[in-house]
């Protein structure tokens, strides 16, 4: 049994392979064509560009993983089924759960390595990977003038633009932004802007400056001009180099994310403690609502017998009634917050058991994969692509749609990132239950489609 097993796990090894790179191949394509953009005119060196590129690959490897074991161990199951090897195993007195082992151990193994790329390797990719494309996205800021849109990337001035038109530049407006004394605006009918070593050269035509003094406002200077150019140094035109010690979610590893995760739990808590002690303050009672809804329905019965309580005098009672009202305007700031901090902690959450749902899915591939080969009895690639697609297409909606909802605070983090692998397991289930006994999981009576067929020839005669 320990030389099947070896040759399984061998048999499995070279599909895996073959599949992995022919699906991180055409995953790289895609995304390459669409960030080739971002590449163009910025006078980039190839190692920069092959860095860039290189690093988002650890995405594409986490998400191309397993679909590689479904695809594997549906085209060696299938070839194994096709060939008869999987009938004279079971001849042999061996039974679908012991053909089955090697490939769920298989799984198992992708599955655990998986985990240790996606909590430390990928994380890491991603957050050299997002700083690198910023600091691509802000060199040469004369490539990202958008008409109509406030451009931020010049030092120390805005700019938006109403029309461009080739190089030339319509209807300008400049506004300085950095904290000095005077605040410029300049309007120009047309201008240009290009770039000369690490300067960004501004020229503009038929045009007027503003500037007015902001500690006088009686202090203010009109000036008009034909050509006006403006020189502003910019080292972001050699590509700069950033380093940061801010990461998000998917640049965290699980220690960081659950640090994030706890630390917002202990906001919830606190605004909870003060909003009860608001409650306490205003009713007498040690109230803690759990919602906004309950909360001002409790203010609202609290004001309502407020008014018919003849025990105040009419100073008390106004105080009251304000009290009561700027409880009402805190619970809804602070419920706010609460959402706020309880769809930041969620985000964190969902985060944590999709770097573990995803492995997992290796397993439940696998178990899938090998009851559908022996079924089909057909092992080519493009058989087993085929039939792989919807369990992909099926699964990564579940998985995609489950992240939103759990975000959005809809459904619970576990609900939403387990959800696609519950299904999983029940058709993987279904399958090698069916395997076993030896039957097709799906059987159609094939009769009355021949008897109305036969029906529809004999009325055309």
């Amino acid at each position: 049994m320990h030389l099947l097993s070896r040759y399984i796990i061998r048999q499995l090894t070279m599909p895996f392979i073959f599949s992995l790179l022919v699906i991180v191949f055409i995953l790289f394509t895609n995304f390459f064509l669409r960030a080739i953009d971002r590449f163009l005119g910025k006078g980039l060196n190839i190692l920069t560009i092959i860095e860039y590129l290189f690093l988002n690959l650890a995405w594409i490897v986490a998400l191309a993983v397993p679909m590689a074991v479904l695809i594997a161990t549906l085209m060696t199951f299938g070839r194994m089924s096709e060939d008869n090897e999987i009938t004279a195993m079971r001849t042999s007195g061996i039974s679908y759960l012991k053909i089955i082992r090697p490939a769920i151990f298989f799984g198992t193994v992708v599955a655990l390595m998986l985990i240790y790329f996606n909590n430390y390797i990928l994380p890491d990719m991603n957050f050299r990977a997002r700083l690198l494309s910023g600091d691509i996205y802000r060199k040469r800021p004369d490539m990202n003038i958008d008409p109509g849109h406030f451009i931020d990337d010049i030092p120390d001035y805005s700019m938006i633009i109403r029309a461009k038109e080739g190089d030339l530049m319509k209807d300008v407006r400049i506004f300085s932004k950095s904290p000095v004394d005077a605040q410029t605006s300049i309007y120009s009918e047309s201008g240009t802007l290009h770039t000369a070593e690490n300067t960004i050269v501004l020229t503009l035509f038929d045009g007027e400056i503003h500037e007015i003094d902001l500690d006088d406002f009686g202090n203010y200077r009109r000036i008009a001009f034909e050509k006006h150019i403006i020189n502003i140094p910019a080292d972001d035109l050699i590509l700069m180099r950033r380093d940061s010690a801010s990461r998000r979610d998917r640049e965290m590893t699980i220690p960081m994310m659950i640090g994030k995760r706890n630390s917002y739990q202990k906001r919830i808590d606190k605004l909870r403690t003060r909003i009860g002690a608001s409650f306490n303050k205003l009713t007498g009672d040690s109230l803690s609502p759990k919602s906004l809804d309950i909360a001002l329905s409790e203010v609202g019965i609290f004001k309502t017998v407020l008014e018919t309580d003849t025990l105040f005098t009419a100073g008390d009672l106004k105080s009251k009634r304000r009290q009561a009202n700027r409880l009402e305007r805190q619970l809804k700031n602070e419920f706010n917050l609460i959402s706020s901090y309880s769809r930041s902690k969620n985000k964190y959450s969902v985060e944590i058991h999709k770097k573990i749902t995803l492995p997992v899915a290796c397993i439940l591939f696998a178990l899938v994969g090998g009851a559908l080969g022996v079924l089909v009895r057909k092992g080519g690639f493009a058989v087993a692509t085929g039939l792989s697609f919807g369990f992909f297409l099926i699964y990564y909606i579940f998985l995609i749609g489950g992240e939103e909802m759990a975000d959005r605070n809809i459904i619970t983090p576990f609900l939403g990132m387990w959800s696609p692998n519950i299904f999983l397991a029940v058709v993987a289930g279904y399958l090698t239950l069916y395997t076993v006994r030896e039957r097709a999981p799906l059987q159609f009576n094939f009769s009355l489609l021949g008897l109305f067929r036969k029906r529809a020839a004999d009325e055309s005669v």
